[in-house]
């Protein structure tokens, strides 16, 4: 049966349903990575998007067992060229199925993403007519339907404890942490600085998440006195919410960074990084001079804000994923350096 993905500015993609559920409406996005499909769907900071993978063939290895990053699909609906189901590699195609997730196959989504780069990341609506108008929902908060509602405790390493504000946090996140030596506890998003003080935390991860970070004015405060209090890293929306708390600006991007080959370079030492990223915000360039925080990490594409770090105090922050490895593992260092940063009580990119 054929369907179609409408956007806000009145253009459609048709396509073949690949599911029972056929329809979706939400902000349509697209993924340039080739591989990854499985962490995409799961990433809590994707929920609620609709979105188009660019790589013409999707599902084609299957799913492995401990490669989701949250116990759900997050997306709203996927749209593809291509969706792999024969033998054992329509896993992904049951696994949607069984989640209630609307599926195009068959869409030219050369031609959707041209649209997404020229005009930027719109929303759209996934249904069996063509919707000739829409109205956009007013902007509501993606980050109540995936922060925990409880404290959530992992591992029993003996370094140290760290909490985690949950934005939306990725399983791989915490593990990292886990990994080398942590107690993580990650805690609902809104959680006050009197509860987390008496968790007695060795140090603090803001975690990533879905939407605009500035829908999160209300917690900024306590971001900032916590990050003052503690040894804190932010990844992607954390590092955008500690940019806010200290005093930068956070603007849209037209279309976003979403895939796994966005090279990254270190200002103070010039090395360069292949980075896996998501997110649809950045911090604004020129407003880092108005605050203590100082530039970190850029992308290399665009000279986009990549990370901070604050000079005087155990704070430092990245845009992108490095947890994610998207084939190097050199991003993952940054998980060291917030290990090194918390055990020597000292800022080490300082």
């Amino acid at each position: 049966m054929n369907g179609n993905i409408s956007l806000m500015n009145g253009m459609h993609f048709a396509g073949t349903w690949e599911t029972s559920a056929r329809r979706a409406s939400g902000e349509v996005v697209f993924f340039t990575g080739m591989t990854g499909y499985q962490e995409v769907l799961t990433d809590p900071s994707y929920a609620g998007q609709i979105i188009a993978f660019t790589y013409p063939l999707i599902g084609q290895y299957g799913l492995e067992s401990d490669g989701s990053e949250s116990t759900r699909i997050q997306v709203a609906g996927v749209l593809v060229q291509t969706l792999a189901d024969a033998g054992a590699q329509s896993e992904l195609k049951d696994w949607l199925e069984q989640e209630g997730i609307p599926v195009l196959s068959q869409v030219d989504v050369r031609a959707l993403v041209h649209v997404l780069r020229d005009e930027g990341d719109q929303f759209g609506i996934m249904s069996a007519e063509k919707h000739e108008s829409m109205v956009v929902p007013e902007r509501y908060h993606l980050t109540e339907y995936v922060t925990t509602t409880s404290l959530i405790l992992e591992g029993d390493g003996e370094k140290g404890h760290v909490v985690c504000l949950d934005f939306g946090v990725k399983s791989s996140m915490v593990g990292e942490i886990v990994k080398r030596g942590y107690r993580v506890t990650s805690v609902p998003y809104h959680t006050s600085k009197e509860i987390i003080e008496t968790l007695r935390p060795d140090g603090i991860l803001v975690s990533n998440g879905p939407g605009d970070p500035r829908d999160h004015l209300g917690q900024i405060e306590v971001i900032r006195e916590l990050a003052l209090s503690y040894p804190t890293l932010g990844i992607c929306m954390g590092h955008q919410l500690l940019g806010l708390a200290f005093g930068c600006k956070i603007e849209k991007q037209t279309y976003g960074h979403r895939g796994s080959n966005h090279p990254v370079r270190n200002v103070k030492t010039n090395d360069v990084w292949m980075t896996s990223q998501n997110h649809g915000y950045v911090v604004e360039r020129t407003s880092i001079e108005q605050s203590p925080l100082e530039l970190l990490y850029e992308n290399v594409n665009d000279h986009s804000v990549e990370g901070l770090i604050h000079p005087n105090a155990s704070i430092f922050t990245t845009q992108f994923h490095p947890e994610a490895s998207p084939g190097p593992t050199d991003a993952q260092s940054v998980f060291d350096r917030f290990d090194e940063m918390i055990q020597e009580g000292v800022n080490v990119y300082a």
